[in-house]
């Protein structure tokens, strides 16, 4: 998760849904509640920019970095 600086580059662009601290923060960052994120990631797994489009947002939109 981006907010963790332990993780690697590789953990920020993926979301854990198991944890339930950043399924609230990406929730939170895509303006989604905790239970449309994990649809999201049910369907499009667990890739930040492919939950964001299944969510029809943008990494841009989350005011997030790719990094």
């Amino acid at each position: 998760m981006v907010d963790d600086p332990t993780k690697h580059a590789a953990d920020r662009l993926r979301i854990d849904v198991s944890q339930e601290y950043e399924c609230r923060y990406w929730a939170e960052r895509f303006g989604v509640s905790p239970g449309e994120l994990r649809d999201a990631v049910s369907k499009a797994g667990p890739m930040v920019e492919d939950v964001a489009r299944a969510l029809g947002k943008s990494v841009k939109d989350t005011g997030g970095s790719r990094t």
